[in-house]
């Protein structure tokens, strides 16, 4: 077999396949077996390279030369010119557009610059469909490594000692939790991976999904040899079917290799995986719903306690873990605890993956050090506002999470100075907003969405969120008094205190937000006559 001197990699994300790159495969392909150069340059279908906004990508090594906005007609030029003649083809080149000057190199462009990429450290690099791929990047090293020269209180104790929180939303240590599974006394136990990712807006689990499955796998490997599992679930949504293809592959692969199964790498652990699908319901977020519906069962939250460590699925003792959080893992295996905590701040360890949309030049998914600032990743790898327009506001932590004004953009991103300013991280949604958007406008849109998300269990979540929505249509629909505004304030504190699960508690957070930051703009729509009787 002839070894390839060149590899064309290119983007098989979601995003980039809507944009026809399966076509740009395709003529690919075509092209050098016409040329004759089938056997010396391999066509590779990889994961999210990140840089939404300029796809379809793709990425030549290793001449490391990066072109964006790929069309399937620009495959033979491609071919033709860049391959053959060794010539770039500068059209298809990223333009920087303050200096205006054309780069070529991935690692130049400003979108990447101040990039860390641990979880999303394989995305756009590999074959996700090929599992010796994943190993030629020491795949697998980790699970060898702890099932095979570490305890389980061992690799607690690497977890624990990295400081890696929960990338979920609720930033739980993730060492403590699995400590605390272990020491369940049970035959049974299960480790959940939580990819039923429902943001509006929010991408980062499909695309490591999509772009590295071995890593997830690998990790709930490690995590069941930790907590003592045999068994583990991936729950994902049922609209991700190409991360569903991707797992489903995976698992094949690593049971073959015998890195599934029984007596992974000869020894007495067992473990293996399977997918359960969700039916897209946002509630099921919640590691309860999740189970619940795991079970079969209408996705609702049970009271706590008992916790899914004492009691989960079919109530044996169950941990579960979102998708970024597993991500991470196989690293602080193979690199230590040391070298994670060695990144980020005193409270917030690592790195965290953001879906970058909105108003923002630079849409994509990004992977930052945790103490980045707002304005660093707005506009320096966000590269700013559309059409050059006035930043109003971002909004982080999907449609739980709150709106944080432009005074707040150099506060540095970690969970407790999030919510100090009311906003939270949530699973990593990041919505840029301009000075066109309306506030109150925006509160409601994502009011909507909680108020018909939720399961219906709790009477503060059920009618609450309801009653909320009508005010706050009755108050841009111009018919609202300082009535209103004064009830909209007291319902959503009291919805916020008293709702069963993360869903119903976290609902006000844009309403709390947006009143707090932009008062104007709810006085605005407030007939100047009520406004004057208030006064009064």
């Amino acid at each position: 077999m002839v070894r390839a001197r060149t590899n064309i990699m290119v983007c098989g994300g979601t995003g980039c396949l809507a944009s026809d790159s399966e076509k740009i495969i395709k003529n690919l392909k075509i092209i050098l077996k016409a040329r004759g150069y089938s056997d010396e340059v391999k066509v590779i279908k990889t994961g999210c390279f990140g840089f939404c906004e300029q796809g379809p990508i793709v990425k030549i090594e290793p001449d490391n030369v990066f072109y964006v906005r790929v069309n399937p007609k620009d495959a033979k030029d491609i071919v033709d010119e860049h391959i053959i003649k060794g010539r770039k083809v500068d059209r298809l080149l990223y333009r920087e557009p303050e200096k205006n000057e054309k780069i070529n190199r991935q690692s130049d462009m400003p979108f990447y610059k101040k990039q860390l990429r641990v979880a999303l450290r394989n995305c756009g690099l590999i074959n996700p469909e090929d599992i010796y791929e994943y190993i030629a990047l020491g795949g697998y090293e980790a699970l060898g490594k702890a099932i095979t020269n570490m305890s389980r209180d061992e690799v607690i104790e690497e977890i624990k000692n990295s400081g890696l929180r929960g990338r979920g939303g609720g930033g739980f240590p993730t060492g403590v939790k699995w400590e605390i599974t272990s020491k369940q006394k049970s035959d049974v136990k299960f480790i959940i991976c939580n990819a039923d990712e429902g943001d509006p807006g929010a991408f980062m689990d499909r695309s490591i999904l999509e772009g590295d499955p071995h890593s997830i796998l690998e990790a709930m490997a490690i995590g069941g040899y930790a907590i003592g599992a045999s068994k583990g679930i991936i729950y994902i949504r049922a609209e991700y079917p190409l991360a569903i293809s991707r797992l489903t592959t995976a698992i094949k692969q690593a049971r073959e290799l015998g890195l599934l199964g029984k007596n992974i790498f000869g020894t007495d652990f067992s473990f293996d995986i399977d997918i359960k699908y969700g039916a897209g319901a946002f509630v099921c977020g919640e590691e309860t719903a999740l189970i619940n519906s795991c079970e079969g069962k209408r996705g609702e939250p049970n009271y706590k306690p008992p916790y899914p460590a004492q009691e989960g699925y079919w109530g044996h003792p169950t941990c579960v873990n979102n998708v970024e959080t597993f991500a991470n893992i196989p690293p602080i295996i193979t690199k230590g605890a040391k070298w994670f905590a060695s990144m980020g701040t005193e409270k917030s360890k690592g790195t965290k993956v953001f879906a970058l949309a909105g108003k923002i030049n630079n849409v994509g998914l990004v992977e930052v050090p945790m103490g980045i600032t707002l304005r660093e990743i707005i506009y320096d790898i966000g590269g700013g506002i559309v059409g050059g327009r006035k930043f109003k506001a971002v909004q982080t932590g999907g449609p739980s999470g709150g709106v944080i004004p432009e005074k707040y953009l150099d506060i540095p991103i970690d969970y407790d100075s999030l919510i100090s300013i009311g906003s939270m991280m949530g699973s990593g949604g990041m919505i840029v907003m301009d000075e066109t958007d309306n506030m109150v406008e925006i509160a409601k849109f994502y009011l909507e969405f909680t108020m018909d998300e939720s399961c219906g269990r709790c009477t503060p979540c059920r009618i609450g969120t309801k009653r909320m929505y009508e005010l706050l249509d009755k108050i841009t629909s111009g018919k609202g008094t300082m009535e209103d505004l004064e009830n909209l304030k007291q319902l959503a504190h009291m919805v916020k205190a008293s709702s069963l699960c993360g869903l119903g508690q976290t609902a006000p957070n844009p309403v709390i937000s947006t009143m707090r930051h932009f008062w104007n703009e709810y006085l605005a729509f407030i007939k100047e006559t009520d406004k004057s009787k208030s006064k009064k």
